[in-house]
């Protein structure tokens, strides 16, 4: 399973990205400037580092996503499910219901991904 090992700073950037994409990479710039207080050096190494971790692309000035942020946040629960519960997702929703209580929608929700999931 592939995981992009994001940062706090990183993840705050992606979230820019994908809130705005395709976004010119000089509006970029001038956003990280404004919101993050970064350089112009600065957004760009970022941006190197995320598009080599094959997250982002900077095509002719465009910075655009090859990975979604659902996609992202997916792989990132996966991981996680994977690593502290064995993969287990019954186990994860006993430990996250233990202070937890759900409530009738959410258990309403659940019921019906897995009666989706059961269509195949």
């Amino acid at each position: 399973m592939e995981t992009y090992g994001l940062g706090t700073m990183e993840l705050r950037f992606a979230e820019l990205i994908w809130e705005r994409e395709p976004i010119p990479s000089g509006e970029l710039v001038k956003l990280c400037r404004e919101k993050m207080h970064w350089q112009k050096s600065t957004t760009y190494t970022i941006l190197r580092r995320l598009c080599e971790k094959g997250l982002f692309q900077n095509q002719n000035g465009a910075v655009t996503s090859l990975v979604e942020r659902e996609e992202y946040y997916g792989r990132c629960s996966e991981y996680f499910v994977a690593e502290t519960f064995g993969g287990s997702l019954p186990q994860f929703l006993a430990a996250f219901t233990r202070k937890k209580k759900l409530s009738e929608k959410e258990i309403q929700e659940l019921e019906e991904m897995i009666a989706k999931s059961r269509e195949g």
